[in-house]
């Protein structure tokens, strides 16, 4: 192929930024659209967890009870349901006259609340039924509520704040990772912090563990994210994070020196050793540590030299292979930015790959500068492994860069795909004091071409989701200088009003749209109007994060493919699991067996909280979603 020579290569390419008033890619070529993957569903795939049905039933207050259970990826595509009914020592009634082919959700009109009952789906598959699933159980007049407490054991002086799940203990019943929190700071505050704690509780709120994270690990959004996910594929997730001296893990072993105080006279943390462990799920165990990769070094190489941006921590879990999951920790995002794969396998802790902005590869500086203050992991090009959307960069999953917008960092992004006419992936993200035309803008999320953008010298919040059925593709809108009014996916401006709430999404009602989510408060958009009303408002709770006002997890943790959402109580003395009772005749399968919506509800709680995103396009008039390309059989 014929090519330019270097020199007239940068003229040109600087001619068409100044023209076009876009940013230069890095490569500068783009990917041509992917292709789909080749991948053998019976062999390899992904390895997911093995879920049950999830059964949740809820009472109404007019009598009746609202029951939904999980459709699996894996299941067979003609599985249809019983719903189940039992009462005391009573024989088990079948509630549903045929098999419910398309439904998972049912309304028991001739429910008896004055008594105990318990309610249980059994799959037909071939016109056979399978054996049933753990039933959910109701007590004799239950309270008239859609939410499920979870007590907690809150010590004194602790907040409860964000949350994870994993099915610690492989029985297929997701258990809650819960961070509590004394006095977090930012990195950019001086004064000293309490000290984390994580902890894990079962669904009844039988607490399983607690670790102590220690005081040489500040307390913040920005110091201490943590995974959630079975590693080494036996069925049971694991809990990894980074640890100092000082640590204790949940069954009471000290980590590194328990007599150490790193902190110097301003609270902050910039000697000592620094660690990553892995725990065991079911206890808190120490599985391993090591050294934290990216190390600290100077602080000064990170940007400043008192303890900012040398403590902008990230992490996230990504399938590089195809076939298992892999842990990444990461560090910077302002200037230099590191990130280390991990594999942890059969009790063996090994290094995949590494990225530094800074270690002299080729385009290798491109990368400076362009992390958020959180990720999305997704197969971008549809080539059957993950990539990490590093903020306004892309790393491929062999650890080499994929590209740089060089547009530089932001609060918000989100993976997705936002425009269905489009093949692929794309990637809505937002920009601090841009000082280019693209402060909110949608690029291609396996090139980094920049698709639409929208001026503004800072923006702060963005956001996309399914709010108006009048336009193909999901909605866009940002909180910036200059920002106003609602994009749809071609980047046009459809209403000169959007949502006052820029925050968080759930897919909580009966169609395809997605509701909005802030505070404590679920909010549909009016169309028509353009103004919100209000669905739930979730009373005596609070949010977590301050300005923020995020849940401690919105994620599809049970029942149907809706989502559930995790407040903490106002006392800070249980959480309570919020779930919708309304029904829907839309089928799809859990969406934590859609492998990009599962890692993307393992990195919520990574710095500033994003809502999750699924592989494929989800909003009014959508496709059948594809067959989640899985395996859910322990290794």
């Amino acid at each position: 192929m014929y090519r330019l020579p270097l020199f007239l290569l940068v003229l040109w390419s600087a001619l068409l930024v100044a023209r076009m008033g876009a940013v230069a890619q890095v490569p500068a070529e783009p990917k041509p659209a992917p292709a789909a993957p080749k991948v053998d569903t019976d062999t390899e795939g992904r390895f997911m967890e093995r879920l049950g049905r999830g059964v949740v039933a809820i009472p109404k207050d007019n009598g009746s009870v609202f029951v939904s259970w999980r459709l699996l990826g894996d299941d067979p595509v003609k599985t249809a349901f019983n719903v189940y009914r039992k009462e005391g020592e009573k024989a088990a009634i079948r509630l549903n006259e045929r098999p419910l082919g398309y439904e998972t959700c049912f309304v028991d009109e001739l429910a008896n609340l004055d008594r105990p009952s318990a309610y249980f789906v059994r799959a037909v598959v071939g016109g056979v039924e399978q054996p049933p699933s753990e039933p959910f159980k109701l007590r004799a007049n239950p309270p008239i509520r859609s939410y499920l407490r979870v007590p907690l054991q809150t010590l004194p002086g602790h907040t409860p704040n964000d949350a994870s799940v994993g099915d610690l203990d492989g029985d297929g019943e997701y258990e809650i990772i819960l961070k509590q929190e004394m006095r977090p700071r930012d990195n950019s505050q001086r004064g000293a912090t309490g000290e984390t704690k994580l902890e894990a509780y079962k669904l009844d709120g039988t607490m399983l563990w607690r670790i102590n994270l220690g005081k040489n690990i500040r307390e913040g959004a920005h110091y201490t994210p943590f995974i959630v996910y079975d590693l080494d594929g036996d069925g049971k997730a694991e809990v990894a994070c980074r640890t100092a001296d000082g640590t204790v893990d949940g069954e009471g072993k000290v980590i590194g020196d328990p007599n150490a105080d790193h902190r110097n006279s301003v609270g902050y943390v910039l000697d000592g050793p620094e660690f990553m462990t892995i725990f065991d799920g079911q206890t808190g165990r120490a599985l391993v540590t090591g050294d934290y990769v990216p190390a600290r070094g100077r602080p000064a190489d990170w940007g400043d030299d008192y303890g900012n941006r040398v403590d902008r921590f990230l992490a996230a879990v990504g399938y590089f292979d195809g076939r298992r999951p892999t842990l990444v920790m990461c560090r910077g995002y302002y200037t230099r930015t590191v990130l280390a794969a991990w594999n942890w396998h059969k009790g063996v802790l090994t290094r995949a790959w590494l990225f530094d902005s800074d270690d002299g590869g080729r385009g290798h500086r491109a990368y400076r500068g362009q992390g958020n203050h959180n990720l999305a992991v997704g197969d971008v090009d549809n080539d059957g492994k993950d990539e990490i959307v590093y903020g306004a960069c892309c790393i491929d999953d062999d650890g080499r860069g994929l590209y740089s917008t060089r547009l530089g960092h932001g609060d918000a992004i989100h993976l997705a795909d936002i425009d269905p006419d489009r093949p692929g992936l794309e990637v809505f993200d937002i920009h601090e004091r841009a000082e280019h035309p693209n402060g909110a803008e949608l690029h291609v999320a396996h090139s980094g071409q920049v698709i639409w953008g929208k001026p503004s010298d800072d923006v702060v919040r963005g956001m996309t989701m399914d709010l108006d059925p009048r336009h193909r593709g999901y909605e866009s809108w940002a909180l910036g200088d200059g920002l106003e009014g609602l994009w749809n996916a071609k980047g046009e401006t459809i209403s000169p009003t959007h949502p006052r709430s820029c925050n968080f999404g759930v897919w909580w009602d009966g169609d395809l749209m997605r509701e909005l989510l802030d505070r404590i408060t679920i909010s549909k958009w009016d169309w028509e109007n353009g103004e919100e009303s209000v669905l739930l408002r979730a009373e005596d709770c609070s949010s977590n994060n301050g300005s923020k006002g995020t849940p401690c997890l919105c994620a599809d943790l049970f029942g149907d493919w809706r989502e559930e959402v995790i407040w903490r109580s106002s006392n800070n003395k249980e959480l309570r699991i919020y779930t919708t009772t309304i029904p829907t005749t839309y089928r799809i399968p859990t969406l934590m067996h859609d492998p990009q919506y599962r890692l993307s509800v393992a990195t919520q709680n990574v710095g500033y909280n994003m809502p999750t995103q699924v592989s494929y396009y989800l909003g009014n008039g959508m496709k059948p979603p594809p067959r989640a390309k899985i395996r859910t059989k322990p290794e």
